[in-house]
């Protein structure tokens, strides 16, 4: 009796969104791995589902359970229509995820399903009683039949806080009958962090595995130390600011936001009272602009779950220090605020800092800002995160600096605004991070699936890895699913 299971990608194999991978048991019984949704061009492979086009495209009858590695809205996002297609099964992720995830899917609600009060009490009512929170590094039986057992435990990952990869133990054949019961273990690494991520511990390998699926998002680049992006940032910060203008930072409401204004905190706290540049304007005097709800919200949940951070940034609290509620940060919430805002920064001379979603600029407050000031040069754009292909942020970044244009609800907007790229901000690892991951178990795997990348990234970490166990006895199997 040998391990029957098979895993399916249902998305995040053309691109970096959409993740959800279905690991197949037998017949009756599998687990799927993140629901996410689609931005850009991406799309499941057989092109069934896109982001416009978001229900499931492939059967849930035997889905016993879904496990999140985290609570991006590429992995997460099409939860609804996961329920809508069926799917009665319990939602499994660890305890800082378990606080996160209904904030992020009563957003994809209202976008999706309905905006009715009702209606939206009642679907989260369902979600959180469907919700399994799970400490890391515990193991749960998932499924046990008669012949074949799954149990998974969630490992840090330090992407985002709440993010584990998932070590799963399957074994077929375990009846007294087939005493030759074999136990695989799989691997799904959902994202993976960055080691120098200043609010979050880095993922350690894990022991062994038989199956690795692992993402490479950046798996074609190298991110600078978290030292030399600061300086980059404020760097960036001081060239732009000279012009008396707003800088804009689209970003992601959760992960990216929170470790943003922690960095942004810890410049106005090490520069006091010292002038931006050659400005007449002082740092502490510098207005940090948090535009986006679902932002605020995560950013209190970020707080509430202090116990969950790296203990250089509790340590910062216990000083007395306020890295996610310092005294500059200004947060707009009322949708009617956020036009003046975008008006009053957009006429006036008054130097300032913006965060808003989205990160890709596909949709949100971020729209209103780069309709109003991309015309100007006084104003910039900042991009600290992966801008998938096909989407606004990537137009921006691509031609931005050619003096191009981009696109936007579908009027086209001439960019004259400075663009601006640091990579390392990215709170996923790069291609050194994703190898160590990869070559740092006791026991390599047999199997490596890369996914969750564009082509370029996808194919040189494929080469890393291959080229990082040549000459040994022992060389797993390389794999790239396509569409």
């Amino acid at each position: 009796m040998t391990n029957r299971f098979n895993i399916l990608h249902h998305g995040a194999v053309n691109g970096v969104t959409g993740s959800a991978h279905e690991l197949v048991l037998d017949e009756q019984n599998s687990l799927l791995i993140d629901c996410g949704l689609f931005q850009g061009s991406d799309s499941s492979p057989g092109g069934g589902a896109h982001a416009d086009n978001l229900d499931i495209d492939f059967p849930v009858h035997r889905i016993r359970a879904l496990i999140v590695t985290h609570v991006h809205i590429d992995h997460v996002g099409r939860i609804p229509w996961l329920l809508a297609a069926g799917f009665d099964g319990p939602i499994l992720c660890s305890t800082p995820s378990a606080r996160l995830l209904p904030i992020v899917l009563e957003d994809a609600f209202r976008l999706g399903f309905s905006r009715r009060p009702r209606e939206v009490n009642r679907y989260l009512s369902m979600i959180e009683s469907r919700l399994v929170p799970l400490p890391y590094n515990q193991w749960q039986t998932v499924v046990s039949t008669s012949d074949t057992q799954a149990r998974i435990r969630l490992q840090r990952a330090g992407h985002i806080l709440g993010s584990a990869y998932v070590e799963c133990d399957v074994t077929s054949g375990f009846s007294p009958r087939h005493p030759e019961a074999q136990t695989k273990r799989i691997i799904f690494s959902g994202d993976l962090g960055a080691p120098h991520a200043p609010l979050l511990p880095p993922p350690a390998p894990p022991e062994y595995c038989d199956t690795l699926v692992i993402e490479s998002t950046y798996g074609d680049r190298h991110h600078e130390d978290r030292a030399q992006r600061r300086k980059r940032l404020e760097a960036v910060l001081v060239r732009a600011l000279a012009d008396k203008g707003t800088v804009l930072i689209p970003a992601f409401s959760i992960g990216r936001t929170q470790e943003l204004l922690y960095e942004l905190e810890d410049i106005i706290h090490q520069q006091q009272n010292n002038p931006v540049g050659d400005t007449d304007l002082n740092w502490n005097e510098l207005p940090i602009i948090l535009d986006s709800p679902l932002a605020s919200r995560f950013t209190q949940a970020y707080r509430e779950l202090r116990p969950f951070w790296e203990q250089e940034a509790i340590e910062r609290v216990l000083s007395g220090r306020r890295p996610l509620g310092f005294e500059q940060l200004l947060t707009v919430d009322d949708h009617d605020a956020h036009l003046r805002m975008v008006r009053h920064l957009a006429d006036s001379a008054r130097p300032a800092v913006v965060i808003s979603g989205s990160g890709m600029c596909t949709g949100g407050r971020i729209i209103n800002y780069l309709k109003a000031m991309l015309g100007d040069p006084r104003h910039n754009v900042l991009f600290v995160g992966y801008q998938g292909v096909g989407t606004p942020g990537r137009a921006i970044q691509r031609f931005g600096p050619r003096g191009g244009y981009v696109e936007l609800d579908g009027e086209r907007y001439d960019i004259r605004a400075g663009v601006e790229t640091i990579g390392g901000y990215s709170a996923h690892a790069d291609q050194a991070g994703l190898v160590a991951f990869a070559t740092g178990m006791q026991r390599g795997p047999a199997e490596i699936r890369i996914l969750h990348g564009d082509a370029d990234a996808k194919g040189q970490l494929a080469a890393r890895l291959a080229a990082a166990w040549s000459g040994e006895d022992v060389v797993p199997g390389i794999e790239v699913p396509t569409g």
